[in-house]
């Protein structure tokens, strides 16, 4: 789809907009122990159309802070696991999928972006993957906000990139060129046995954390400096389904596999809804 008028006058306005002090005050404020949390979640469980019934606990007073039900727990067996090779590893939409090719990756109609720069201008990552393929998957702020596995892995390295925090919603997708690779991103890089696969955890405004269960809360350095840590010999061994991480707002996850892993499904559509644990190859 082509952008809109509305949508350049949408993202026009995001670029003076303070991104990470507007973050960094709902961060505060989403883990604030009040009377009026139970009020605000059923508020805006209303406005989004939030399936309460699916969680743990379903009663908004059951939780103490905002962060708490906005990263809630699903009931068990609720996201049954396909058989397939790749699953998907969230609630969440398709926004492009597709190959690799020569090095970029498809962002919208008419906007391709660079993969070395999504993947922190590091050649020696970006290289296995150059003519690869990918899926890009949105969380909307109703949709279920933990990561998981989109099949098993052994973690390798955690890359944290800084950056913007610009919505990941449509209109700013199919606008703001390269927005992927100039928001702030958290990078896990695995070996699987279809070769080395990296979850790109991209962040948004209002997602002032994002969180890996191996590391904890990821909190973001000041600054412009690339940080990674080295997991090799660490044994982090995850199964397939088992959770990885967690968005503390809605934000987008990138899958990206070397070329020979198994193909996403030609039955995949650009806006397709996705829930956990649903087939992404053949």
């Amino acid at each position: 789809m082509n952008a809109s008028l509305t949508d350049y006058i949408k993202s026009g306005a995001l670029y003076a907009l303070p991104h990470h002090l507007i973050s960094r005050s709902v961060f505060k404020l989403t883990r604030i122990k009040s009377p009026l949390v139970p009020k605000a979640i059923q508020i805006f469980s209303n406005a989004f159309k939030v399936d309460l019934d699916e969680a743990v606990n379903p009663d908004p007073k059951s939780y103490s802070t905002f962060n708490e039900f906005f990263t809630r727990e699903l009931k068990p067996d609720l996201r049954p696991l396909s058989d397939s090779k790749i699953i998907s590893p969230v609630d969440g939409t398709i926004s492009q999928f597709g190959n690799i090719e020569n090095g970029l990756i498809l962002q919208a109609k008419g906007i391709n972006y660079s993969l070395d720069k999504l993947l922190g201008n590091n050649s020696n990552r970006s290289d296995m993957y150059r003519n690869g393929q990918f899926i890009t998957i949105y969380l909307s702020p109703r949709d279920y906000h933990r990561i998981h596995m989109p099949c098993s892995g052994t973690l390798k390295e955690q890359t944290h990139v800084p950056g913007r925090l610009f919505s990941v919603a449509k209109h700013t997708v199919n606008t703001v060129k390269g927005i992927f690779a100039r928001n702030e991103r958290v990078i896990a890089t695995f070996d699987t046995e279809y070769g080395p696969m990296a979850m790109i955890l991209v962040g948004a405004i209002n997602v002032a954390a994002i969180e890996t269960i191996w590391h904890g809360l990821v909190t973001p350095p000041k600054g412009e400096t690339v940080t990674t840590k080295n997991y090799s010999g660490k044994d982090i061994n995850l199964e397939k389904g088992k959770e990885m991480g967690r968005f503390n707002m809605g934000s987008t996850v990138i899958l990206i596999f070397k070329n020979g892993a198994p193909k996403l499904s030609h039955k995949l559509e650009v806006d397709q809804s996705l829930k956990l644990g649903e087939s992404l190859s053949d």
